[in-house]
């Protein structure tokens, strides 16, 4: 069974206001560029809460190419997260319902799915919040966006 380690990050500034993601994607025990993929996009008017969401979201569907049963690990900073997908009458449920429920398909579309809780000190999580900034700062000039993080940078990502 193909197993797979995600990573994402997300900000809002303020909150509500500007907001970027960024995810990243590595199968296990394989390198080289075949092996990583990864995007980034950014929204106006959004909150931390849909920046969250909007993060799982995108980084599960970027598994697209992969069995549904592959073996996913996703790595996040949010310490709400987790909670918030659980319940239906959450903050992030309430606040952002459409963003909530896309991320709720996206993880039930994945029966074997860990989430683990990053640390902020881990050197990928510096390099999500460098794309989830690139995110925020290009949705402020282009609005709402998505791009795939180039394969050079993505070929120096420490996770």
């Amino acid at each position: 069974m193909a197993a797979v380690t995600v990573w994402i990050a997300c900000l809002c500034r303020p909150d509500p206001g500007y907001g970027g993601w960024a995810w990243v994607r590595r199968l296990d025990g394989e390198t080289g560029a075949a092996a990583i993929k990864g995007a980034a996009g950014g929204e106006r008017r959004a909150s931390g809460a849909k920046m969250s969401l909007s993060a799982l979201a995108e980084a599960l569907e970027g598994l697209s190419d992969l069995p549904a049963d592959a073996a996913v690990t996703l790595k996040f900073l949010d310490p709400d997260l987790a909670g918030q997908l659980v319940t239906s009458d959450g903050d992030y449920a309430t606040a952002e319902p459409e963003a909530w429920a896309a991320a709720r398909a996206a993880v039930a579309a994945r029966p074997v799915l860990e989430l683990v809780p990053a640390s902020p000190a881990d050197a990928a999580t510096g390099f999500l919040n460098a794309w989830a900034e690139f995110g925020l700062d290009t949705s402020k000039s282009r609005g709402s966006f998505k791009a795939a993080i180039p394969k050079p940078n993505l070929m120096k990502f420490p996770g």
